[in-house]
């Protein structure tokens, strides 16, 4: 697989950005069983001080808020922030040494990839998998809670050749259905977006007939509404009646979502459904030692597999000038991958924690950041 994009994103969208940041005055560093005893004011406390930046992924950004609180709960003297700005903003302002990490629901692409290291140095880019969710495909359809659509007739609604609620294609996989003589409104991303890219390689995989478009971070249909992250696409969608919009599914809200036609059957977003894609999928090959880019398998017809899944990497450097600050860094990373932090996730973001090897693997890297 050869991950490539075909244009940069020209300046960064600081309207409207939100910095998450949390803190805790509790210690609760969980750390009883490394001082060898149940008494919890014998832990150690942690001795990394400073601060950490972040900007990337919206779509993360409810699990990257539970993650800082979690993280700072037990590293009082850290403050960490993250700017949910979108992948594209994440990994420009990482490669231009403007962030410590970057956030991103896809893997770099060459040109990238290359820039990254030559950011890093001899330390090396780290490119980590640590957040899986389903991409949901959410709709506005007064009365109608789920729909079944076949991937080429949700790629016929997204490139406008659908345009109906009531067009047969839709009726056909949906005989129960009340569905309306009402335009269909199709939303998408106005920003270079990871969200849009996992969306369009699941098109250009599943239905190449209608979607012949190169997957893309950028929404290559004009026409249709548009919204910024995926805040601005639910609320467009919320608004318009017979809209139709991807997002990440933990902030679909009240909005109707589709079950996808995957083999013989079709099968409803959920963390388990999309960690099993992620499991059945091969590493991409020829990534640095440090990358653990997935390949996924889109096109699967595995019985209870979703494949509209976003994998949100976190990438970092394997080392920086500042020893304390790779402290930080590796440490931060590393709490990521843990049980808690993925379960903290999943509360707050319905992500699916990563699996155990995933977990074994990912440490593996991270425990070389800083050291």
């Amino acid at each position: 697989m050869k991950l490539q994009r075909t244009s940069r994103i020209a300046a960064l969208l600081a309207a409207g950005s939100l910095a998450l940041t949390a803190c805790s005055d509790a210690d609760q560093a969980g750390s009883d069983a490394a001082a060898g005893t149940d008494d919890a004011s014998a832990a150690p406390e942690s001795s990394l001080e400073g601060s950490l930046a972040g900007i990337g992924s919206s779509a993360q950004s409810a699990a990257m808020e539970a993650w800082i609180a979690g993280f700072q709960s037990k590293n009082e003297g850290v403050t960490i922030t993250y700017d949910p700005q979108g992948s594209g903003a994440g990994r420009e302002q990482f490669i231009a040494g403007g962030v410590d990490f970057a956030g991103s629901d896809a893997a770099l692409d060459e040109e990238e990839l290359a820039s990254a290291e030559e950011r890093c140095g001899d330390g090396g880019v780290v490119e980590v998998p640590l957040y899986i969710s389903p991409i949901a495909v959410a709709f506005n359809l007064p009365g109608v809670e789920s729909l079944n659509l076949k991937p080429e007739t949700i790629a016929g609604i997204f490139t406008q050749k659908i345009t109906k609620w009531n067009a047969p294609e839709i009726a056909e996989d949906n005989p129960d259905a009340e569905l309306p003589d009402l335009d269909i409104t199709p939303v998408n991303r106005s920003d270079k977006s990871g969200t849009t890219e996992n969306f369009t390689e699941y098109l250009a995989a599943t239905a190449p007939d209608v979607w012949t478009e190169e997957p893309s971070g950028d929404w290559p249909i004009p026409g249709g509404e548009a919204g910024q992250g995926t805040s601005g696409v639910i609320q467009a969608t919320t608004a318009s009646e017979g809209g139709i919009t991807y997002a990440d599914a933990s902030q679909v809200g009240e909005l109707g979502t589709v079950k996808v036609g995957v083999g013989e059957e079709f099968v409803e977003y959920s963390p388990e459904a999309a960690a099993a894609v992620v499991e059945a999928s091969p590493r991409v090959e020829g990534r640095p030692e440090g990358s653990l880019a997935v390949e996924l398998a889109r096109d699967t017809t595995e019985s209870g597999s979703y494949p509209i899944v976003l994998v949100a990497y976190t990438i970092a450097c394997g080392s920086y000038e500042d020893e304390d600050k790779g402290k930080m860094v590796g440490a931060f990373l590393q709490y990521l991958a843990s049980e808690e932090a993925q379960a903290a996730a999943a509360e707050n973001a319905g992500s699916a924690p990563i699996s155990e090897q995933l977990r074994t693997d990912a440490l593996a890297v991270l425990e070389k950041i800083g050291a």
